[in-house]
């Protein structure tokens, strides 16, 4: 947790191998961590904005909170969740091609983020891209093995993948 609340980005490196710790408690703490450290920009009028944005979502008030988030984009396009947040926002909007495209900046600029690699996911999920869906899945399990709900998700992706291969012979 110390790493968490004096650490930067750059410590992710540190906690990223206990979320395969054989203590639970552990493994938490680490998933945590990497959450709060995702999140600080290293920019106070950033880090507003994206409180700005949280309060916004939470409101279901997404046209605000895809403009804050595309605000927090302009000005720090290097900093990865603000893609994130503005991914989740167009996914609750609806906007999967725009949510499918700001998962893409996520991941180029933070490779081990398991938060975009399962919306990712859930986006092909929605899509009826099954397939795909596992794929991501799959690939948001290697990095952070205990996301919750993710299994089920692939074994139900798998059966719909199926029933639609049956249905289309």
């Amino acid at each position: 947790m110390w790493i968490a609340a004096n650490g930067t980005a750059a410590d992710e490196r540190l906690l990223r191998p206990r979320l395969d710790d054989e203590s639970a408690a552990v493994r938490e703490l680490a998933e945590r961590g990497l959450w709060i450290l995702w999140n600080r920009s290293g920019d106070l009028a950033i880090d507003a904005l994206m409180e700005k944005g949280a309060v916004q979502m939470q409101a279901r008030q997404l046209t605000d909170a895809i403009a804050t988030y595309s605000e927090v984009v302009r000005r720090k396009p290097g900093f990865a969740e603000g893609w994130n947040r503005r991914a989740t926002a167009y996914f609750l909007a609806g906007d999967f091609k725009r949510s499918l495209a700001d998962c893409d900046q996520v991941v180029k600029r933070n490779p081990y983020h398991f938060g975009a690699l399962a919306g990712y996911g859930q986006i092909h999920f929605r899509l009826e891209h099954y397939d795909k869906a596992v794929e991501y899945w799959r690939r948001a399990l290697d990095v952070n093995p205990n996301l919750a709900g993710i299994e089920e998700s692939i074994a139900l992706a798998g059966k719909l993948l199926e029933r639609k291969r049956r249905n289309s012979t």
